[in-house]
């Protein structure tokens, strides 16, 4: 599975207005809604922060994945989001968070899932390749270095 099959260039965000834990889940919740008509905003919000419940998806590193299952999708959808600034997110390292996956896969690709987390865990965890990220100067550029990346593996 190649990223670029499940995050499409309006679904990137180069600068989050967030400042919390939960506006960073709103917002990109609010990005996918835009994009994706048979998502729901409200249920977004519910499913991404009740995984948060059972622990932070703030990996570390400056990276958050937050991510879960809604019934009605068909397919893996996904959404970026960049911050700055960096915002708290209960990382795994204490560290604010700057660079933001929202993944939600139907509720019965599961395999699917945990491919797709795996391929940007995988992504992310390249110091250079987050730099890139955080220089970029806007988000067809952030598109353009993920998708880059991606299709070197």
């Amino acid at each position: 599975m190649k990223i670029k099959q499940i995050l499409s260039k309006p679904c990137v965000l180069s600068h989050l207005s967030a400042r919390t834990k939960d506006d960073v889940i709103t917002e990109l919740a609010d990005l996918l809604a835009k994009n994706f008509s048979a998502l729901s905003r409200d249920e977004m919000i519910v499913i991404l922060a009740e995984r948060e419940k059972l622990g932070s998806t703030g990996i570390g590193n400056g990276v958050a994945i937050p991510h879960g299952k809604i019934p009605a999708l068909t397919q893996i959808v996904t959404g970026f989001g960049r911050s700055v600034e960096g915002i708290p997110f209960d990382s795994q390292d204490g560290k604010p968070a700057h660079l933001f996956f929202v993944l939600l896969a139907p509720e019965n690709a599961a395999s699917l899932h945990l491919k797709a987390l795996a391929r940007l865990s995988r992504l992310l965890k390249d110091v250079h390749f987050r730099n890139k990220l955080m220089e970029a100067a806007d988000a067809d550029q952030l598109y353009q270095e993920i998708v880059g990346e991606d299709d070197k593996f």
